[in-house]
C-alpha cells in the first residue's frame, strides 16, 4: 500500500472503532486489524496511539465540516442557510450509528491529560462557533445570538446522544428558527 492509503485506512478504522467503543478501550493490535496492516507499518505510519487520536480528530474536523457545509450550500436564504445546521442535526442524530459528538466523546476520555487533545477539540469548537457566527451575520442578527445558537446545537447532540432521541435536534431546530425569528424582530 502507499503510504498515504496506509495512514487513510489507519484513520478510518480508528474513526469507526474509537467512535463507537471509546479510545482507551480499543488497543493497538486491534487497531492494527482493523486497519488491515501490520504493528510495525502502523507505528511507521503514527509514532504513537496520541498522534493517531490527532489524527481522527482532523479527520473527523473535515468531514464534520463537509457534511455541514453540503447542508447548508443546499438551502437558499439565509436564515434557511443558518437553520440547515440543525437540519443536518436531524438527520445525523437519527442515525443509527450516533453515539454523539466524536469530539466530546474524546474530550470526556483524553481531555484532562492530553493537552493536544483539549487543544485539538477547542479549536473544532471554536471553528464550529465561527461559522455559526458567520451565518448569524448574513441573517443580520447581532453577534451575541451565535452562541446562543451554538448552544442549541451543542446541547442537542448531548441530549440525542443519552437519551437516544433525535428529537433533541428537532427541538433544537425549533428554538433557533425562534430566536432567530427574535433577533429579527422590530424593537421598540
Amino acid at each position: 500500500m502507499p503510504d498515504l492509503t496506509v495512514r487513510d485506512a489507519v484513520v478510518a478504522a480508528a474513526d469507526d472503532l474509537f467512535y463507537r467503543r471509546g479510545v482507551q478501550a480499543v488497543g493497538m493490535d486491534e487497531l492494527r486489524t482493523a486497519a488491515g496492516v501490520s504493528l510495525k507499518r502502523l507505528y511507521r505510519e503514527f509514532e504513537s496511539k496520541d498522534a493517531i487520536v490527532l489524527a481522527v480528530l482532523d479527520h473527523r474536523t473535515r468531514s464534520w465540516q463537509d457534511c455541514v457545509s453540503r447542508t447548508v450550500d443546499a438551502a437558499t436564504t439565509p436564515r434557511d442557510k443558518l437553520l440547515a445546521i440543525y437540519d443536518y442535526l436531524v438527520d445525523w442524530t437519527g442515525d443509527d450509528a450516533f453515539r454523539g459528538c466524536g469530539f466530546i466523546n474524546t474530550f470526556g476520555e483524553l481531555g484532562s491529560v492530553n493537552l493536544a487533545v483539549a487543544d485539538a477539540v477547542r479549536a473544532h469548537k471554536e471553528g464550529f462557533a465561527d461559522y455559526v457566527a458567520r451565518l448569524a451575520e448574513d441573517v443580520g442578527l447581532d453577534a451575541d445570538v451565535a452562541p446562543q445558537l451554538v448552544l442549541l446545537a451543542e446541547g442537542a447532540q448531548t441530549m440525542a446522544a443519552i437519551t437516544q432521541e433525535p428529537a433533541w435536534a428537532t427541538a433544537a431546530r425549533a428554538a433557533a428558527s425562534t430566536l432567530i425569528d427574535a433577533g429579527l424582530a422590530p424593537r421598540s
